[in-house]
Order: structure tokens, then C-alpha cells, then sequence
């Protein structure tokens, strides 16, 4: 049988992430990491700063749970994730304002102008 190497950390920071941005404006923030490049850049800026856990799965098998997961280690992925938010937005600013129209603008978008 063909076995897997799964990572139990990355669910459960995609969860924070969804989590995290939850508690922040729709523009620009939720509307940047909506973006796959972007969203993937917080992944790997939150997976590089924390422990992580593996598991080897057999071919087919499920894995239902996210391991060990303490008060510690969630606290701690929380605040990577608001600390990378705030990062990569940072970093990447200029790039953002030129590929998502800020909310002000949207009504100018072609597809707005015919109802």
C-alpha cells in the first residue's frame, strides 16, 4: 500500500486564517487574501514559524483530527496569522492597489454600468 505524509498544522491554520479575517475590513484585507498567490504566501509565512505535525496515512485513509493542539499552540497560530496579515499586506501593497479596485471605485467597473 502507498502511504502519505499529511501535515496536521496546515487545517488548522487555514482555520485561522478564515478566523483572523473575519475581524477585518472586507477591502483590502479580506479581498487580498482572496487571492491564491497571497493567501498562500500567509500559509507558508504562518507553517514557517510554527511546529508542525505529521502523520502517515495508509492510500484512502481519512484523517479527521488536527493532533495535538494546545492552548499555547493556538494562541501562537493566531497571532502569526494576524502578524502576516498585516506583513504580506504590507510588502505586497503596491501590487494590491493596482489588481483590486478599492471599494470606492467598484462602481466604476464595466460590469456595474449596465445594471
Amino acid at each position: 500500500m502507498t502511504k502519505a505524509v499529511v501535515n496536521l498544522t496546515l487545517p488548522m491554520v487555514v482555520e485561522h486564517i478564515e478566523t483572523a479575517l473575519e475581524d477585518y475590513p472586507h477591502y483590502p484585507y479580506q479581498k487580498a487574501f482572496a487571492i491564491p498567490d497571497l493567501r498562500q504566501k500567509l500559509i507558508a509565512y504562518i507553517l514557517s514559524r510554527v511546529a508542525n505535525s505529521y502523520t502517515v496515512l495508509e492510500e484512502g485513509e481519512n484523517c479527521t483530527t488536527f493532533g495535538d493542539c494546545s492552548s499555547y499552540r493556538k494562541l501562537q497560530i493566531e497571532n502569526l496569522a494576524k502578524q502576516g496579515i498585516q506583513e504580506i499586506l504590507q510588502q505586497y501593497w503596491e501590487w494590491i492597489v493596482h489588481h483590486i479596485p478599492s471599494e470606492t471605485e467598484s462602481g466604476l467597473a464595466p460590469s456595474h454600468w449596465f445594471g
